[in-house]
């Protein structure tokens, strides 16, 4: 794998040398420029001397810092955390109909995010409310997310007078805009748009969250035989040349920016046209994405529990299990996509989401491992065993029934009693989505009056706050 890495990195620097980087931004062209990046017209051309230097400027690992410290993020190293699904404009139902997600969903998902304790990310784009002017919905899901989250936030990519609000809500959360600008507390993915450009709008990102000291997600997301080569090597090497650049550009607006690496390849399948995160050749990619991050001394973002599956079927069940076991192996530091996922990044499923989190329980329990201390190797209870015991009443047995096994939350075990399995298995995944909904409680914050005035003197009606937001 080693030599195949090489090869791709080195036909990255081919297409950044080369072919070079379009910039739909011709004030931000014209500033890169004068940072001594070559330029032709509206594309710049790195060489591997100035990616090597910008890359290297970019901190290996850093902090994420959440309202509850218990909940901040150390992004970097061997770190494993997870989100929940992104982007998705549909919800499925339980009985499979696809229809466009509303913020209710949105609140729904952002609640169940909050009190599932394998995610330390809350916010972003959890769906995209259809119900929602697009001019309001950003700082509208910020608000939601900033006065009914304690965990880290994610915020959500924009024009700069777009950005400039939701640097300005964070500020008014935080306190000032000194306290918000002192430490990372709010990351935000950006895409390029493959093959090898980066628009307007991911542009004017990038500039917001470097003035304000704020972390990004560089997010290529070539998509196999559709928009990059259809051969694993071919896309793979074109996504790491635009994250490449993407890293660099946000080194020359400024150095020392937190940046993670997010190269998210995906494939087109070749029958339909839509996009597949179910295939093995996904998983190879994620693999091959957190190998290229990790060489260059950076965190990583891929992966994730997708699934081409248009409900809780099989289906979904063993291609969201192949890609997160891969995004686990790899010690992926941000595995966005974990939970919920449907249809080729099309849908969220709160079914999905639940089983996701069933499958990410799996999966944490066999990266743990087993001890091998006296007391798990359990001599004594195997001799009194032998002798006539009875293991099951075993002090060491009772003592352990309840922490050494793996417990489902969801996953249906014992005699159904006269249900189907179907049933048995829904009956509980409504159990534990009320137990999730049930534990949730929004913190105590002080900011929602001056949040919801600066939302109003921005343009937001005051009918949009706090009728669809009813925690805050």
């Amino acid at each position: 794998m080693h030599d195949s890495l090489d090869r791709i990195h080195d036909a990255s620097m081919t297409l950044l040398e080369n072919t070079g980087i379009r910039i739909h931004h011709p004030q931000i062209l014209e500033k890169l420029a004068q940072k001594g990046i070559h330029r032709q017209g509206d594309r710049l051309f790195f060489t591997q001397k100035q990616i090597e230097e910008l890359v290297a400027k970019a901190p290996s690992s850093f902090t994420l810092h959440a309202p509850d410290p218990a909940f901040n993020m150390e992004i970097g190293g061997d770190t494993t955390y997870y989100a929940a699904g992104y982007g998705c404009p549909s919800v499925f139902d339980r009985d499979g109909v696809k229809r466009p997600a509303t913020f209710e969903d949105y609140h729904t998902f952002l609640k169940l995010v909050e009190s599932s304790p394998f995610f330390h990310l809350n916010g972003g784009i959890l769906v995209q409310p259809s119900d929602l002017p697009a001019e309001h919905s950003a700082p509208l899901m910020l608000r939601t997310a900033i006065l009914n989250s304690r965990k880290c936030l994610m915020g959500f990519p924009g024009h700069k007078k777009e950005m400039e609000t939701l640097m300005e809500m964070m500020c008014i959360a935080k306190g000032g805009q000194k306290a918000f600008m002192e430490k990372p507390q709010l990351i935000t993915l950006i895409n390029a748009t493959s093959p090898m450009q980066f628009d307007s709008i991911a542009l004017e990102t990038m500039e917001t969250c470097a003035h304000y000291h704020q972390p990004v997600i560089i997010t290529p997301g070539p998509i196999a035989g559709a928009t990059g080569p259809i051969t694993l090597a071919g896309t793979t090497a074109l996504g790491h040349a635009e994250a490449l650049a993407g890293i660099a550009i946000t080194q020359l607006l400024r150095e020392g920016t937190p940046v993670v690496y997010g190269l998210q390849a995906t494939i087109a399948d070749m029958a339909t046209g839509s996009v597949s995160v179910g295939a093995p050749g996904y998983a190879l990619l994620a693999q091959a994405s957190a190998r290229l991050a990790k060489r260059l001394n950076l965190p990583c973002r891929t992966g994730g529990a997708g699934s081409d599956a248009c409900g809780p079927t099989p289906q979904s069940g063993y291609e969201a299990m192949m890609v997160l076991m891969v995004s686990r192996q790899e010690k992926i530091n941000l595995v966005i996509h974990s939970a919920g996922i449907l249809d080729g990044f099309g849908a969220m499923g709160e079914d999905k989401f639940l089983t996701d989190l069933e499958t990410i329980s799996m999966v944490e329990y066999l990266e743990k491992g087993f001890g091998t201390t006296d007391d798990e190797l359990a001599l004594d209870v195997t001799e009194a065993a032998s002798k006539g015991a009875a293991i099951l009443a075993h002090p060491h047995t009772l003592k352990n029934c309840r922490t050494t096994p793996w417990n489902p939350a969801v996953s249906w075990r014992g005699p159904l009693k006269g249900r189907t399995g179907q049933e048995a298995f829904y009956a509980r995944l409504d159990t534990e989505k009320e137990r999730l909904l049930n534990t949730f409680t929004p913190p105590s914050t002080t900011c929602g009056m001056q949040l919801d005035t600066f939302l109003e003197s921005s343009g937001i009606p005051a009918s949009l706050l706090a009728p669809l937001c009813p925690e805050a």
